[in-house]
């Protein structure tokens, strides 16, 4: 291990230190080291992957991370954006922080030496922790890359997967590279660490998608905020990213910002504040189909409230403005742009931002299109009572206790049972979990010991005859005379 850096050791030196920290830490708690994993042979001949993992961001690489102290090695990471890009964290995220307090602890799982915390006071220094609020979104960037490269995660970047099939007692993923090469790896276990849109869309309601897609764009899409300059902007939507993506507007000299809000008054408490907690994180899983619907479906019906600080960042324009209590009907403007109907008056905008966010629809993703009509959803398991009832949560994916799909018509597609979901559409059946740094500590644990009792039990004849097997003394035995 590197020495103790000085104090006038640059940032790069004292990184450098605590990545060997790191490395150190994670040797002395290496127990057990036995490796307990015996390779598969694939179809085409190669050796089959244990576990592949399609996505790089946060959940992905902690997943990975996960099952390396596991012992689980033979796991490959894909992602089809570049190194550096995976995640919302670096393009749709337009947030300046991220909302998390700063002291929440994710992908380092319970490693102190790994932890954010440990990164940025390595990289900017002690006095830099306490005077920080909240960390920039690029920053938590930067240390999720550092925490790859100083776990060695082996990640593939710039691979689309496109299909997914059956092969036999392995799952056949197909993938497209960025240079036009067609890929093709065997699986055990398939986990879908796909983020927010991973089992469906981002969704916008019908009459905003109809416009020209020159003057409406989802809050998610890559928007040239440049083009909005000197335009009026109407964001429909009155949640965190809508907040972001009419700020980031602003910023960019657009003449007006007007945000629609549905409510009279907009969505300030946010919930995932009260669910952290080791009770609701490690156990809402653990409760009926009923009380899992019940917490979720109140909290994901109230949406994501904003911070202060994202208030503050369009509040301090004299050219925004919340119209609430504003459902609204939109349609094309005579000259060109929307014209945006209310119960509080009609309204002219040159662009539309959608902040809407998703809907499950597994049929729109292509690599789960060829079995998705038998995913089962909530809304073929549980039935709620009227008051609680949602027809765009009843879409998310009923999983199993281990993350895993469930078929709709039990042994039409038994396969499934062996992909794992660990993004946005795990939220119903879990509570936050794939897409939530608050939840990481105790999801990804979780996750990882769902994928390895699969493995273990689908080797069992194999571990039983490896023990019936096994003669290593563990002492010699000399004449002691009688």
């Amino acid at each position: 291990m590197q020495d103790v850096p000085t104090a006038d050791a640059s940032p790069d030196q004292r990184l450098a230190a605590l990545r060997e920290k790191v490395r150190a830490d994670l040797e002395v708690i290496a127990h057990p080291r036995m490796e307990w994993l015996s390779p598969r042979q694939a179809p085409d001949g190669t050796k089959a992957l244990d576990v592949l993992i399609v996505g790089a961001g946060q959940s992905g690489i902690a997943t990975a991370f996960g099952l390396k102290r596991a012992r689980v090695d033979n796991v490959l990471v894909v992602d089809r954006a570049e190194r550096g890009r995976e995640g919302p964290w670096l393009t749709y995220a337009r947030m300046d922080t991220l909302r998390s307090p700063k002291d929440y602890t994710g992908p380092d799982l319970d490693i102190p030496s790994l932890t954010y915390r440990s990164w940025h006071t390595a990289r900017f220094g002690e006095q830099s922790w306490r005077d920080l609020d909240l960390i920039r979104r690029e920053d938590w960037a930067e240390y999720l890359l550092w925490v790859r490269d100083t776990v060695a995660i082996p990640v593939s970047n710039g691979v689309d997967v496109t299909a997914i099939r059956d092969a036999g007692d392995l799952i056949e993923v197909h993938a497209t590279t960025g240079d036009g090469r067609a890929e093709v790896w065997f699986t055990r276990k398939l986990v879908l660490a796909t983020g927010q849109d991973g089992m469906g869309v981002w969704w916008m309601p019908p009459d905003i998608e109809a416009l020209p897609n020159t003057v409406r764009a989802h809050s998610a899409d890559d928007i040239d905020f440049d083009r909005l300059r000197g335009r009026t902007v109407a964001v429909v939507g009155a949640g965190a990213s809508a907040f972001d993506n009419a700020a980031t507007a602003l910023e960019h000299g657009a003449r007006e910002v007007l945000l629609f809000c549905r409510r009279e008054t907009p969505q300030v408490i946010q919930p995932y504040r009260w669910l952290t907690f080791r009770g609701f994180l490690d156990h809402l899983a653990d409760l009926d189909d009923a009380w899992r619907w019940r917490f979720m479906q109140h909290i994901l019906g109230l949406r994501e409230g904003f911070p202060q600080q994202t208030y503050d960042r369009c509040a301090r324009h004299s050219n925004f403005r919340i119209v609430s209590g504003a459902p609204c009907r939109v349609r094309p403007g005579d000259q060109g742009g929307a014209v945006l109907d209310t119960p509080k008056g009609t309204f002219e905008a040159d662009f539309v931002i959608a902040g809407t966010g998703v809907d499950m629809d597994f049929a729109r993703r292509r690599e789960l299109a060829a079995f998705a009509d038998n995913i089962a959803t909530w809304a073929d398991r549980y039935t709620p009572p009227d008051e609680e009832k949602d027809e765009r949560l009843a879409r998310y994916p009923y999983l199993s206790e281990d993350f895993a799909l469930v078929e709709k018509v039990p042994g039409a597609t038994p396969w499934i049972a062996n992909i794992h979901v660990f993004s946005i559409a795990s939220t119903m059946s879990f509570g936050p979990s794939g897409s939530s740094i608050n939840a990481m500590t105790t999801c990804v644990p979780k996750l990882v010991s769902s994928i390895t009792k699969g493995l273990f039990k689908a080797d069992v004849e194999d571990h039983w005859a490896a023990l019936k097997a096994y003669d290593v003394p563990q002492a010699v035995l000399r004449d002691a005379g009688t």
